[in-house]
């Protein structure tokens, strides 16, 4: 028996059991005719099955009311036992997951299978959201055609693989209507709220210096630049269509899977990888947006193909309301920020977000990690805060809650494309290699009309946007 989403409906009506106990409701009841109503499972595709693809399905898999009905990568299967996702990943195993899960409930289940997943959106009619989990140049055209297409989509961050992408995303997410997620899932934790909380509630008083880091290094670490020679495609794998909108390269292993993030053709080093985690609590308490100012220094060799093994970026933030003026300063590959007084001799976790105030010193682990009030005298004289922010229900389920008709998911794409963007302009200094002006109204960088690329990307012609 093959279910994919044009028999979803038939396939609900003979296995439900429970779907006489709630009122069937008309989409247009609920806000309009892209939402599910809450009596029904929610028709999901994915998008990208390497390692986080593979743990996204996963999750959405563990929700009672999520149906995966198709899978799309250019890839069959590979290994990803040298990286720390281990296992396999790739359509094959995908399907295989998909299959086993709601095989339980429905012997014979069979999830449609795509190489290419423009041909999936063309024959999946039914579906009612994507999730995206590709490597970082192909979040857009993904995101896009699927939102165009009146899907809700769960996108993998960062959000964009640059700041033009970034701004569109943001618009057509806007003027779809579409429910929207970005997958940064420290931003669902309770520890990333309280941290805002106390901030807001002033805690350790005015704080003017922000530091996040992280202690990855590149995968890649003897390469100098791009691999110069050729390796066999492995079998079973759409390269071509893997490259997607860049142009067309010889295949390495360099490449795929995972490490493809070392080079700034398909990825965003550390830098992209972890911001849209990391500095996601100094962005949500300060409504950060665009810093006037970047400045970012590389650790280790990098040039026009290759990120280096870490850096250390300033973002400076001009005042903005009731906030004043802020420094953020990025370190990857394996740099901390400066010990603290107020810490004492606590450890510096080997990633985390420090908050430098008047009063004190809030420090929390990365991706959303439970604040730490220093100095003992201060933690121990205060009380927590009122809880002011609503606590989430899971990052994959607040996003299937939105698509019900809900509230929007908190990290949707309006917060996530803006959050991207701070990273991305990080990325872009650090390619750039000197200090950059920003002029955020103009997407541009001042009196440097060379980057224009950098900032916005070079398609070939038959994956253009056309947004």
């Amino acid at each position: 028996m093959k279910i994919n989403a044009s028999t979803r409906r038939q396939f609900l009506k003979t296995t439900a059991t429970a779907v006489t106990a709630f009122q069937i409701l008309p989409r247009h009841v609920l806000g309009g005719p892209r939402f599910v109503p809450p009596s029904e499972k929610v028709t999901l595709a994915v998008v990208g099955v390497g390692g986080r693809g593979t743990q996204n399905l996963r999750s959405l898999l563990a929700q009672a009311d999520a149906q995966v009905v198709a899978i799309a990568d250019p890839a069959e299967t590979f290994s990803l036992e040298k990286y720390y996702y281990k296992g396999v990943g790739g359509r094959l195993p995908a399907l295989k997951i998909v299959d086993d899960h709601h095989g339980k409930m429905t012997p014979g289940y069979r999830c449609a299978g795509y190489e290419d997943f423009r041909v999936m959106f063309e024959k999946e009619k039914g579906i009612d959201a994507v999730l995206c989990a590709t490597p970082d140049h192909l979040h857009a055209y993904v995101t896009i055609r699927a939102m165009r297409a009146g899907k809700h989509v769960y996108c993998e961050k960062p959000l964009t693989h640059n700041i033009w992408e970034a701004r569109e995303v943001a618009r057509i997410a806007k003027e779809t209507g579409v429910a929207t997620q970005l997958g940064n899932q420290g931003h669902s934790t309770v520890g990333i709220r309280e941290t805002v909380e106390h901030l807001h509630a002033g805690t350790i008083g005015e704080v003017r210096q922000i530091y996040s880091w992280v202690g990855t290094k590149r995968w890649n670490p003897t390469l100098l630049s791009k691999p110069a020679e050729a390796q066999a495609r492995p079998t079973g794998m759409n390269w071509d269509l893997w490259v997607g909108p860049r142009e067309l390269r010889e295949f390495h292993a360099a490449y795929h899977p995972v490490s493809w993030r070392d080079f700034w053709t398909f990825g965003t080093s550390s830098m992209g990888d972890f911001a849209c985690h990391d500095m996601d609590a100094a962005t949500w308490a300060y409504d950060l947006a665009a810093p006037t100012r970047i400045e970012a220094h590389a650790i280790g060799p990098s040039d026009a193909e290759i990120a280096p093994h870490g850096a250390v970026i300033y973002f400076d933030f001009p005042a903005r309301g009731a906030w004043p003026a802020q420094r953020l300063t990025w370190l990857d590959g394996g740099a901390k920020p400066p010990p603290h007084e107020a810490v004492g001799k606590f450890p510096v976790p080997s990633r985390g977000t420090m908050f430098i105030g008047e009063k004190g010193v809030i420090q929390c682990d990365g991706a959303g990690g439970p604040p730490r009030v220093f100095p003992e005298s201060l933690r121990t004289s205060i009380q927590k805060p009122v809880p002011t922010i609503a606590r989430s229900n899971g990052h994959h389920r607040d996003w299937l809650d939105a698509i019900k008709g809900g509230k929007p998911a908190s990290s949707n794409f309006a917060y996530g494309a803006r959050l991207t963007e701070i990273g991305l302009l990080g990325v872009l200094a650090l390619r750039v290699g000197k200090p950059i002006e920003w002029d955020g109204a103009n997407l541009k960088v001042v009196g440097r009309p060379d980057v224009e690329p950098m900032i916005r990307g070079t398609y070939r012609p038959e994956w253009a946007l056309g947004t």
